[in-house]
């Protein structure tokens, strides 16, 4: 589903979409408050949300997505213009966000990538994310984990997390530990179960607040 206020992106993203054979448009929207009713009416796997718009907003609009329904995968689509905007998105659980001049195969891509679960950020801003990350981490933003759960953390778990936290893929993080992906994600699974977070998002910023990103390992 494509949520943006302007027609032209809209009808642009919907038709360049389309023509990916394993991608179906289900639905368009001009505001947050057709998003929720599109939804509910159509049950996308993933949307695609727009952050400005009228009515209601996209950071609005994800809360309650996500509180409604914490599986439906919402990719944010904005400008580093809006930095506040994108914090609040991916605190109310976005599983990522790209740049409006993503290139048509990225866009494809990341889609795909939401919709198995992934998380996307553009790698060409993985580090300007990370710097706005642990800005995060002196706001009111921080994320809280299970009471203990770092403290169940193993080694290669701990790894991980430090790993995510710079913004690396699945495939990446098993190119630098010499896993499988599918160990990675195993990995992850755990490691989100222990920590009691949502989303690959949350764990990133996460690992930014607490010094994992950095290389500085915590006396848990």
């Amino acid at each position: 589903m494509i949520a943006d206020d302007q027609e032209l992106i809209r009808q642009s993203l919907q038709i360049v979409l389309s023509a990916c054979e394993d991608i179906e448009v289900v639905a368009t929207a001009r505001n947050g408050r057709e998003v929720l009713s599109a939804v509910r009416r159509t049950s996308p796997d993933v949307v695609l949300m727009d952050i400005r718009m009228p009515e209601m907003d996209g950071i609005q609009c994800t809360k309650i997505l996500k509180e409604n329904d914490p599986s439906l995968r919402i990719l944010v689509l904005t400008t580093f213009d809006d930095d506040q905007f994108v914090y609040q998105a991916l605190k109310h659980g976005a599983c990522g966000y790209l740049l409006k001049g993503v290139s048509m195969e990225e866009l494809a891509g990341a889609v795909r990538t939401a919709a198995k679960g992934g998380s996307m950020i553009h790698p060409t801003v993985a580090s300007k994310v990370l710097r706005l990350f642990a800005q995060m981490a002196q706001s009111d933003l921080r994320i809280e984990v299970a009471s203990g759960g770092a403290e169940e953390l193993g080694r290669t778990e701990r790894k991980i997390v430090e790993q995510v936290g710079r913004g690396l893929s699945n495939r990446e993080i098993a190119q630098v530990l010499s896993l499988s992906e599918g160990t990675v994600r195993n990995y992850l699974s755990t490691i989100l179960g222990k920590l009691g977070l949502r989303d690959r998002t949350q764990l990133a910023i996460w690992s930014v607040q607490t010094g994992f990103a950095a290389g500085k390992r915590l006396q848990l």
